[in-house]
């Protein structure tokens, strides 16, 4: 294990608060909490507008392939912009970039209401395909500027001491989103018929974040400015590549949730798989959507109230790979697959799916605490954008390249060998599943360092 020389950066310095030892003393810090409410608004309007869109895209061209061509939108400025991203989180003022990020994500939002509003739900598919996805390349952008800023804004909102726990309400309140958001775009899109008026909340909620975020008082000590080269643009790659803790656990997440992600393909589960008599009107999605952060959730509240993790290592290792496990069995929870052997009605069906959706919440959850956790306090603060940088890069890779996976898999193993889409979203999700498993095993291996990691401070 590699040790942070903490005269890099003074706020790393143990503290030893008694206030820090009781498992909610974070929120006596009202910058933290502003700043985290701020967040939760933000996320809860985005997990709205992604269920929308993902409703609307299969609503629309009731394709998989569709729906994958999310992931890709979103991936690509994160290959163009994640350098400039990290440098900049380094060399301007992180608040500043937060807030410009906002904006800009919510002007994108009002352009998906205007798109969505203006085009019938029948007609000009290609049009409205063309207009979500070029928006969607404009998200994907204002992300990759927000998150290395948003992370390491984060670390000077607190002391080291206060940090594991300020990360797992942090990712905690994230996951209270995601359990609000979906079900509320599945709410409101049921009893509009439509999904415009999601997409006009995100705009509100983008607005509310950006004056939350507006008050916070935060100090970003800038460096020495040097000029920009190609040297100091990879110092994030080339910090990560020589800690092989940090190296390691973000290639894990990376290659797990790239091949055993199946919330792209939910859509097609609740419409034609396990539907719950309304899943054509996007309740059923919503639901469904909420089952993964509800799991995640009960996870943040076990850890938050437990000392620091003893074994972080080896426990992420094995909650990755029961991750594979339960994305296997959420795959065959359903009519066509164990409803062979038991009989049982539809409704069943899609809430032992959702058990499974949930449990997959919770042990996810363990390896989002480790990793992030890691990745802050072994990252000095001049570099710690531009680590955040290439760690957010991993992160959204490996969800919008798994949603592009899953669609294109779902394609090829459906329509294109002669399957129905339901067979294609099936067998995606069981082979991606045991996918993550041959991941673990692989990680466990080539870096033994992760498996011999121990106490999370």
């Amino acid at each position: 294990m590699q040790e942070t020389d903490s005269q890099d950066d003074p706020n790393l310095t143990p503290t030893l608060s008694p206030a820090g030892k009781h498992p909610y003393a974070v929120f006596r810090n009202a910058d933290f909490v502003r700043y985290l409410i701020a967040r939760f608004i933000a996320a809860f309007g985005m997990q709205m507008l992604v269920t929308a869109l993902d409703w609307e895209l299969y609503k629309r061209a009731h394709s998989g392939l569709a729906l994958g061509f999310v992931g890709l939108s979103l991936m690509v400025p994160m290959f163009l912009c994640t350098l400039p991203a990290g440098q900049l989180a380094d060399r301007r003022n992180r608040k500043s970039i937060i807030l410009g990020s906002t904006l800009v994500l919510a002007l994108t939002s009002l352009g998906l209401t205007l798109t969505s509003a203006f085009i019938p739900l029948d007609k000009n598919i290609a049009t409205f395909q063309f207009c979500a996805y070029s928006l969607l390349v404009v998200v994907g952008t204002a992300r990759t500027f927000l998150w290395p800023a948003s992370a390491a804004f984060v670390t000077a909102l607190v002391s080291r001491e206060e940090l594991p726990r300020a990360i797992t309400f942090n990712s905690g309140a994230f996951q209270i989103s995601c359990v609000l958001g979906p079900f509320a775009a599945g709410l409101v899109i049921w009893l509009t018929h439509g999904a415009w008026l999601v997409y006009a909340i995100n705009v509100v909620a983008g607005i509310v974040c950006f004056f939350l975020v507006s008050g916070v008082r935060h100090e970003h000590k800038l460096p020495p400015k040097e000029p920009v080269s190609l040297k100091t643009l990879i110092t994030g790659f080339q910090f990560v590549y020589q800690n092989k803790i940090i190296l390691g656990t973000i290639s894990l997440d990376l290659f797990a949730v790239l091949l055993g992600g199946a919330v792209t393909l939910l859509p097609i589960f609740a419409e034609d798989i396990i539907p719950l008599h309304y899943g054509t009107s996007g309740l059923g999605l919503g639901l469904l959507r909420t089952a993964i952060p509800i799991g995640a959730i009960v996870c943040m509240f076990v850890i938050a109230h437990r000392p620091p993790l003893q074994k972080a290592g080896r426990t992420m290792l094995w909650c990755v790979a029961f991750f594979g496990v339960a994305t296997i069995l959420f795959g065959l929870a359903n009519q066509q697959c164990l409803g062979r052997f038991i009989h049982v009605p539809d409704r069943v069906w899609f809430w032992v799916a959702f058990a499974w959706l949930a449990v997959c919440g919770m042990v996810d959850n363990v390896s989002v605490i480790v990793r992030a956790t890691l990745v802050q306090i072994l990252t000095p603060d001049k570099k710690r954008g531009r680590v955040s940088a290439v760690n957010s890069l991993f992160i959204g890779t490996s969800n919008e390249m798994g949603g592009f996976e899953s669609g294109v898999t779902q394609d090829l193993f459906g329509p294109v060998m002669g399957n129905s889409m339901a067979t294609g979203a099936i067998l995606s999700t069981v082979v991606g599943g045991f996918g993550t498993i041959l991941v673990v095993l692989a990680v466990a291996w080539i870096w033994p360092e992760i498996r011999r990691y121990g106490k999370l401070t």
